[in-house]
């Protein structure tokens, strides 16, 4: 039986996409979704949970340890956004997307450590965004939360390294997904006039940086930022 993988928000997009890819390694791989979901591959173990729970989250892992064993990686990535403008976003958006996409991590993250200490072995994996590093106009709310997942994998990379634990960033730039394909046609335009290579990354590209960060082969890094953005983000 292979590893023991958590993606969190693995239920489409990026996640399903970095899910798909651990279980087609052999990995016994579960993902955590908020609402009921239909059409999962048969090879991933759908856990309902809401990130911003810490109940929630306990009883997940609980129920992925009776099933696959404690996870031995970690992919956190489960995130919303909630865009407006600095002078118009109202401090209840702001403190819903941290708590989202950065309190959160640092939830999966403190529970999965647990079975990572006793095994003295671990990865950790905090999906980013190229927005975390160089800002965006209207985003205020996302790109602090992104931006701070760098401090949290640093830190708990300089805290559990010597446990042979791992925690690395991924920060993707604009990828085809649902969300990308519905901006309007100008939008797009725009967008790939600001990236080198002219293109948005598919998701498979963003889940091949996460299943090498998560591999054997990536034993000695950690701590690191990993852009997968087609060079948009470079020198930050």
């Amino acid at each position: 039986m292979g590893r023991s993988v958590l993606v969190t928000g693995g239920n489409r997009g990026i996640g399903l996409a970095i899910a798909k890819a651990f279980a087609a390694q052999g990995d016994q791989v579960a993902v955590t979704h908020r609402s009921p979901v239909e059409g999962l591959p048969g090879e991933l173990l759908p856990v309902q949970c809401d990130v911003t729970d810490t109940a929630a989250v306990d009883a997940a892992f609980t129920e992925i340890e009776d099933k696959h064993g404690p996870v031995q990686v970690l992919v956190s990535n489960a995130g919303i956004t909630d865009d407006g403008l600095l002078m118009r976003m109202s401090e209840e958006s702001f403190t819903r997307v941290v708590d989202a996409n950065l309190t959160a991590a640092y939830r999966v993250a403190k529970r999965a450590s647990r079975g990572m200490l006793k095994a003295r072995s671990g990865r950790m994996v905090f999906v980013s965004s190229v927005v975390g590093l160089t800002g965006s106009a209207g985003q205020v709310n996302y790109a602090a939360s992104k931006a701070g997942l760098v401090g949290l994998a640093r830190s708990v990379a300089r805290e559990l390294g010597s446990r042979g634990i791992t925690a690395n960033v991924v920060a993707p730039g604009f990828v085809d997904t649902d969300m990308t394909r519905a901006l309007p046609d100008a939008r797009r335009t725009e967008i790939l006039g600001q990236v080198p290579l002219g293109r948005y990354a598919s998701p498979d590209e963003i889940a091949a940086a996460v299943t090498w960060l998560g591999s054997e082969s990536a034993g000695y890094i950690t701590g690191a930022v990993i852009p997968v953005d087609g060079g948009l983000g470079m020198g930050h």
